[in-house]
């Protein structure tokens, strides 16, 4: 029974391609040129395809009583069936460097390299002995080698100094089909290796970065914090050389290298235990900490403890401050929690620091500083510097945790420091200031104490400081002579040296920078590595990837968005306003468009009939029809039964038609027992007595005489005159559903002013509640979208 391996048959040589030219290829990944891909499918076996329509039916010839009629009838659906040339998945690779004889297997990343080159990643380059400077065919090297010399202007060069080309090496790729693997064991290669989760991050890396596992080869995997532990791959199972980790379960032994590792790895594991946060040798553990709160803590060298201030007044300064022993080298770092800045703040990587060697550290923060700007919350760091000299010379006394102090209090000035300021710039009547030690002293004690003071102190002439001459911090006194950083022992010069004029590389991009203030600043600003929270996916990623512009790109500038923010708001929705499709980069832009659109928006029109729910400038379908001037501000259904085509230019016939539509109203009723008109007979008999003015009586018990002394007042507020529009307001019956909306829409201008929220005007209310048809969350949603609220100004946005 032959194996599946065995099915796909291709082989093929291929040049290295370029370092420069290959794109970034993680794990074991290779990518091919498009006509390998012609030739593995040709290669490939047939394999039958079933269709994807309905099963087809029996030949006119067949039938099942008739053996004869089988053969016919089999041949004509093998004729049938479709074949195609299929590849195995996963497609793997076993690449062959003939030059050394080293082997390793690949799995495919993209058909995408130039004609007859490969492009092969870092772990597959030093797994086949392939460096950098032997793949590019741009590269050249001298070689000595008997020859004719050639002549350039009649002068003779030399034989010896002929430059010849260094030829990208050549790398042998067959198809070969690996079983899928169970088992595999790895062994560390350095002592100590213990992260929290071991399964988490092998399944992580793994299942992004291979296909393959080869025995014999190194396996770099990359942790938490730029971390990097590595293995060798020394057995797996099936038996092999190699296996496939695609759709299997694949357990994993990590089994220490030798036995004096596994004591060494035991031996710090024990010690990381003794030392864990929380305990009396580890560090604190830190937490959230209050606006006013001052803690005690302690810090082992080369740790961090990290804290968290959520809550405090923004329009307030603040001060955090860090006090410690003199000789604790305790440094403090701070940095905001934006969308802009989600890590927390390291010696690497922060946004305010103090590394000075001083026992007491202080940052202060402004209410105007612009790195506070839309802060979720602050990052507070303490962390021990490691003197590597000092830990040679003593190991013990660099892993005692250092004692501190952290308060966070209001910036205010201390009026004592200025005043004991003064006191020291002048002194009392009758004293005069020595020359070497610049105190104020008595004048008729001068010359005991000058020839005293002469003796034994002394004056450092750059920090003014007085010392003893004999004294260790005098004699070990210094000053930067790049900067104004000066101390009084050997510790604090390296400290200062290493961190401010040391040489450091960024862990994500890999610049070069002198100093860790120099790199932090990258760090937080200009490197690509740096994690932000992107306001379109809502993933924390990188601020710049592999194919974005880069970060000085004048679209990235103009644009104000991080490179990654920049493409990925190249992706298109739908405005849910106007239904427009508008990229999601501009979709700000394009909101803001609206809002002010919604601003510049006059009032609309409503009808004046205090029972009727329509508005007169086309919010909806009912009112769409705009209405004359002698309409009286009423809707075409509350004008309606008004309406009379007789000559009226006085307007004494529509003032009559008015005056009987009332009396009619409070006489007889309308009859609707739903209506709730308080001019209407049935309107004010269905209304509750709670909701009843107090002096509103019964109209069942009113005369004649009193109902229409109640009516006159309304008839003669109206205005009928040419040229004037009407505001006086109409009391008519009219329909359930128009008398249910002017509700709705009254109870919506009365929340807004109960609740203290949203106030809106009462036109605008009635409009929402007409364009959504009487539903109360979608006329909510529609105020939101199209009316402005009480006082909303453009300026306000």
């Amino acid at each position: 029974m032959s194996r599946e391996s065995d099915s796909l048959r291709w082989s093929s040589s291929f040049t290295v391609a370029a370092l420069q030219h290959t794109p970034k290829l993680p794990g074991d990944k290779i990518t091919l040129p498009q006509s390998a891909l012609e030739q593995l499918l040709a290669a490939a076996p047939l394999q039958e395809v079933s269709p994807q329509g309905p099963s087809r039916s029996h030949t006119a010839t067949f039938d099942p009583f008739n053996p004869r009629t089988f053969a016919a009838e089999s041949r004509a659906r093998e004729q049938a069936l479709e074949r195609q040339h299929k590849l195995p998945y996963p497609l793997t690779f076993r690449i062959v460097n003939p030059q050394n004889g080293r082997a390793v297997y690949a799995g495919i990343r993209e058909f995408s390299a130039e004609e007859s080159e490969v492009g092969l990643s870092p772990f597959l380059r030093k797994a086949l002995g392939i460096e950098d400077n032997q793949s590019s065919p741009q590269t050249s090297s001298y070689s000595e080698f008997p020859g004719p010399s050639a002549t350039v202007s009649g002068a003779a060069a030399p034989q010896s100094a002929v430059l010849a080309p260094n030829p990208a090496p050549t790398v042998s790729v067959h198809a070969r089909q690996l079983p899928k693997g169970t088992y595999v064991r790895l062994r560390p290669l350095e002592a100590g290796y213990d992260p929290e989760d071991w399964k988490a991050l092998l399944e992580r890396y793994l299942r992004d970065n291979f296909t393959t596992l080869t025995t014999g080869e190194v396996l770099l995997v990359s942790g938490r914090e730029h971390e990097s532990f590595s293995f060798l791959m020394d057995k797996v199972e099936p038996e092999g050389d190699g296996i496939c980790i695609i759709d299997t379960d694949l357990e994993v032994d990590i089994v220490a290298l030798t036995e004096e590792q596994a004591r060494e790895t035991l031996r710090r594991r024990l010690d990381k235990t003794s030392r864990a946060p929380g305990t009396k040798g580890g560090s604190s553990i830190g937490g959230v900490l209050n606006f006013g709160d001052k803690v005690n803590g302690q810090v082992v060298p080369g740790e961090y403890v990290d804290y968290e201030l959520r809550k405090w007044d923004h329009g307030a300064p603040i001060s955090i401050t860090l006090e410690s022993r003199r000789d604790a080298d305790v440094c403090l770092f701070v940095s905001p929690l934006t969308a802009r800045q989600r890590s927390r703040p390291r010696e690497d990587q922060h946004v305010l620091g103090d590394l000075s060697t001083r026992s007491l550290k202080q940052i202060c923060l402004g209410s105007t500083n612009v790195e506070l700007d839309e802060a979720e919350a602050l990052y507070i760091s303490v962390h021990s510097f490691v003197d590597l000299e000092a830990y040679e010379e003593c190991p013990h006394s660099q892993q005692l945790p250092l004692q501190y102090s952290l308060h966070i209090a209001d910036n205010q000035p201390d009026a004592h420091d200025g005043a004991s300021e003064e006191s020291l710039a002048s002194g009392g009547p009758g004293d005069v200031r020595c020359g070497n030690c610049q105190q104020w002293v008595p004048q008729r004690t001068l010359v005991l104490h000058e020839n005293f003071c002469l003796r034994n102190n002394v004056l450092c002439p750059q920090c003014h400081n007085i010392f003893q001459i004999r004294s260790l911090e005098w004699q070990n006194h210094w000053h930067c002579s790049h900067d104004s950083s000066y101390g009084n022992d050997v510790s604090s010069k390296r400290k200062h040296d290493s961190i401010f004029h040391g040489q450091c590389s960024c862990r994500a991009c890999g610049i070069e920078m002198e100093g860790l203030p120099r790199l932090a600043h990258h760090r937080v600003t200009d490197c690509p590595g740096k994690q932000i929270l992107c306001q379109f996916c809502h993933l924390v990623v990188p601020q710049k990837g592999e194919a974005d512009p880069d970060m000085h790109d004048p679209d990235v500038l103009v644009s104000g968005l991080t490179p990654h923010e920049l493409v990925d708001g190249s992706r298109t929705t739908e405005c849910h306003l106007c239904n427009k499709i508008v990229r999601l980069r501009d979709m700000k832009t394009h909101l803001r468009h609206h809002d002010l659109d919604r601003l510049s928006r006059p009032i609309p029109r409503i009808c004046l009939n205090r029972n009727c729910g329509r508005t007169l400038d086309g919010r909806s379908v009912q009112s769409a029809a705009m209405p004359s001037a002698h309409t009286l501000g009423l809707c075409s259904i509350c004008f309606g039964p008004l309406y009379v085509d007789t000559y009226d230019p006085e307007w004494k016939a529509l003032r009559r038609r008015i005056e009987r539509r009332y009396l009619s109203q409070m006489m007889k009723g309308c009859g609707k027992p739903w209506c709730q008109n308080e001019y209407c007979k049935n309107g004010r008999q269905a209304r509750q007595p709670s909701s009843m003015p107090e002096n509103n009586t019964p109209l069942s018990s009113m005369s004649v005489a009193n109902i229409i002394a109640t009516v006159r007042p309304l008839i003669d507020a109206i205005c009928l005159q040419s040229g004037i529009s009407n505001i006086t307001p109409f009391y008519f019956c009219t329909d359930q559903m128009s008398q249910q909306r002017r509700m709705l829409a009254d109870m919506l201008a009365a929340e807004g002013k109960m609740a203290g929220g949203k106030d809106y005007d009462l036109p605008w209310c009635v409009a929402s509640v007409e364009a959504s048809g009487g539903d109360l969350g979608k006329a909510r949603e529609w105020l939101d979208n199209w009316a402005p609220r009480k006082g909303e100004r453009a300026n306000n946005l």
